[in-house]
């Protein structure tokens, strides 16, 4: 079982991006040559096969073990799929239906009745459609820069792909914003590369707080604070009763106390979470007296107790 998986592995490393290249040169008009595609087309039959055998034998094991069919065919894919793949792919999808979200205009994804939206994506337009006007000027030159046929074909596929991700990427931001939810619980999100979930029982406090972090996205520090800056920004600092699991942009599992993020009302997002939060967390929130207003407390509260 180990040997097929890792031949599996291996083999989808390195005959998919093959295809991938294959599939950018006929739609370019490339002539493939006939030896090519014998090879190819036979390989990648096979290794759908072994793939799918192996995902039917792990599926069996996991519904042996107790597991429900949907959760049983969901832990094959993992043992067979590497996160990267698995995350990836997720996110190539949630781009397209971002983007048919976004055209259509259907509001934004995962905010129910009484849950708060909060936009950030209004953060970084200026600099998406900078980004978005470089890769149609570079399309564009290139096009008329390329002398020979198969680069000018590949590389204009690509371009044409790059602006489509440039557009995408800020679409999935627009309808995937952060939810405060009406319980006091918090969603963060990054477009399709990120979902953050916090009960509202782990929200200990919540504040303004400025800051230009030069990290990367949720990159958890030596402090336990995982950064969610847009352009370069966060406006709200989330402090947690304790750690909260999550998994990056790549699927990688990653732990923090505490969280920075993007709002582009910050005094709503804090109002909003002190309203719902449970009174408990409320309550730790709230300043500890201490010196001689501590004592004049406590005198005094000694004085009114009986006895």
């Amino acid at each position: 079982m180990k040997t097929l998986r890792k031949a599996v592995r291996w083999s989808c490393a390195a005959l998919v991006p093959g295809e991938l290249v294959l599939v950018l040169c006929v739609a370019g008009g490339v002539r493939i040559a006939p030896a090519v595609r014998s090879a190819t087309e036979p390989a990648m039959i096979t290794l759908a096969a072994a793939a799918a055998a192996l995902i039917a034998l792990d599926h069996r094991r996991h519904r042996r073990a107790g597991l429900g069919r949907r959760a049983a065919f969901v832990a094959a894919i993992a043992d067979t799929v590497p996160a990267p793949v698995r995350k990836l792919t997720a996110h190539e999808v949630f781009l397209s239906t971002s983007f048919l979200r976004w055209v259509t205009r259907r509001g934004p994804h995962g905010v129910r009745d009484g849950d708060l939206p909060v936009p950030y994506a209004p953060g970084q337009t200026a600099t998406m459609y900078g980004f978005l006007f470089v890769c149609v000027v570079e399309t564009v030159g290139f096009a008329f820069l390329i002398p020979w046929p198969v680069v000018h074909a590949v590389t204009l596929v690509l371009d044409i792909w790059g602006c489509y991700f440039v557009i995408a990427l800020h679409a999935s931001c627009v309808v995937r914003p952060h939810v405060v939810g009406a319980d006091g619980s918090l969603r963060l999100r990054y477009g399709a590369l990120l979902d953050i979930r916090i009960p509202a029982d782990r929200v200990a406090s919540v504040r303004r707080e400025q800051k230009f972090p030069d990290g990367k996205l949720a990159v958890v520090d030596k402090n336990g604070v995982a950064d969610m800056a847009v352009a370069g920004r966060t406006t709200v600092l989330v402090e947690l009763t304790e750690p909260v699991r999550f998994v990056r942009a790549l699927g990688k599992t990653a732990e923090a106390r505490a969280f920075r993020f993007y709002a582009e009302d910050p005094a709503a997002v804090v109002t909003a979470l002190k309203a719902g939060a449970p009174s408990a967390c409320l309550a730790s929130t709230r300043p500890t007296a201490s010196g001689p207003d501590a004592s004049a407390s406590h005198a005094a509260s000694q004085a009114e107790s009986p006895g």
